[in-house]
């Protein structure tokens, strides 16, 4: 989970009639960069995707309609976090607050800092360690090392350059997993 920065709502007047209007939508996913703002997934791929109450409507009905509680998601992480809330130990919204500070990627896992229960709260209602997640993170974090091993096995400089500039771009915040793939990689550099 990455932080991300909430879009001004393009159509604020359709806003106060359907909460997925697809300006709406499509600005929701444009700022999560097509991916999950829960598990990091890019969306598209698979879904539509899922326009998500962060506080669930079944327990904050006046909020149904409210732009800052809405978000992209995948149906996996739409489907587990369903109408859970805890008031004590919210969970975490990457537009209004670092996941880091909270989440950490151990291995291809995420987990809560220590003494985070928000962060436990959250990777575990959410279910961001899915066992089909957890392979898909492997997958990428692996490719990016094999990236980086060519990086530093090449002698020429050119050759080097180009795979470290290739692995900089893929480790970007808009690219899937990143979270997990900055964390693997950041133990080789």
């Amino acid at each position: 989970m990455i932080q991300l920065t909430r879009p001004i709502c393009p159509n604020p007047a359709a806003l106060q009639t359907n909460y997925k209007q697809s300006d709406n939508k499509a600005a929701l996913q444009a700022a999560c960069a097509d991916k999950c703002m829960y598990c990091e997934t890019k969306v598209s791929v698979a879904y539509f995707g899922d326009v998500e109450h962060i506080r669930p409507v079944e327990k904050f009905p006046h909020l149904k309609f409210t732009w800052t509680n809405l978000g992209f998601v995948c149906a996996k992480c739409n489907n587990a976090k369903r109408a859970k809330w805890a008031e004590e130990t919210p969970f975490i919204n990457p537009f209004e607050e670092d996941p880091s500070a909270n989440l950490a990627a151990f291995g291809f896992f995420i987990s809560h800092r220590r003494g985070s229960e928000r962060g436990e709260y959250t990777h575990r209602e959410i279910d961001l360690n899915r066992v089909e997640l957890v392979e898909r993170r492997r997958e990428r974090a692996e490719l990016l090392r094999n990236l980086h091993d060519k990086a530093m096995r090449t002698a020429n400089v050119v050759l080097q350059a180009a795979a470290l500039a290739e692995l900089e771009r893929e480790l970007a915040a808009d690219r899937e997993y990143s979270m997990v793939c900055r964390a693997a990689i950041g133990g080789l550099k």
